[in-house]
């Protein structure tokens, strides 16, 4: 795909073919946001962000996606040689990304990275193009509970259903939430409270939450 055809095909993704200098939109403080696990469904999104983001394929280098033992869902920690294949959701507002802070919970952290776009509306890059995005990262890298490999056409098969009926009821919780204190601390991706939105998850972790 040619300079031309990338910039009329994703405008919102970067101003230029130059690797953006921040994760977020020029325009209406907007955000990026790469996702890995759970969120690579569609369902799954639309349920918590009530429409479906504009997205594109990407791979994040120097990370592993690993399986957690007694969840459904996976981690990723900086493993140098390893890469993490998911895709990028586009033009993500602060509200909406507050929602994806609470529904992920403390486990994980929200982080600034690199990834490498390879796809946009399922149409191949001729060339490797650069971006920098928020992500999830699992917060304990030693974590003797992470094994394995996850496999995201395993887990629509096996959970999705479930999944689906659990996230419905986090989202309806979520939304009769009252209004929260402002953030005493922020993480280095910035605007993320100390003490998150009680989710379903903190009572069970091995059924919700998570990327």
């Amino acid at each position: 795909m040619d300079s031309a055809s990338l910039a009329s095909l994703a405008p919102s993704l970067a101003p230029s073919l130059a690797p953006s200098l921040a994760p977020s939109h020029t325009q209406q403080n907007l955000h990026r946001v790469f996702v890995y696990g759970s969120l690579l469904s569609d369902e799954v999104v639309h349920i918590l962000l009530k429409r479906t983001p504009q997205s594109s394929a990407a791979v994040l280098n120097d990370y592993q996606r690993l399986s957690i033992k007694g969840r459904v869902y996976p981690a990723i920690i900086p493993v140098d040689g390893k890469k993490v294949s998911g895709k990028v959701l586009s033009g993500i507002t602060a509200t909406e990304l507050d929602i994806l802070d609470a529904f992920e919970d403390v486990e994980y952290k929200r982080s600034t990275v690199e990834v490498t776009l390879t796809a946009i509306d399922d149409l191949l890059l001729d060339s490797l193009e650069k971006l920098l995005v928020y992500v999830y990262i699992w917060n304990n890298e030693r974590d003797p509970d992470l094994y394995g490999d996850w496999d995201f056409e395993e887990w629509k098969r096996v959970h999705l259903d479930a999944y689906l009926e659990m996230v419905n009821e986090f989202i309806e919780e979520f939304e009769h939430q009252p209004p929260q204190e402002p953030c005493a601390a922020v993480d280095e991706a910035g605007q993320r409270c100390e003490q998150p939105l009680h989710s379903p998850a903190q009572e069970e972790p091995s059924k919700l939450n998570g990327e």
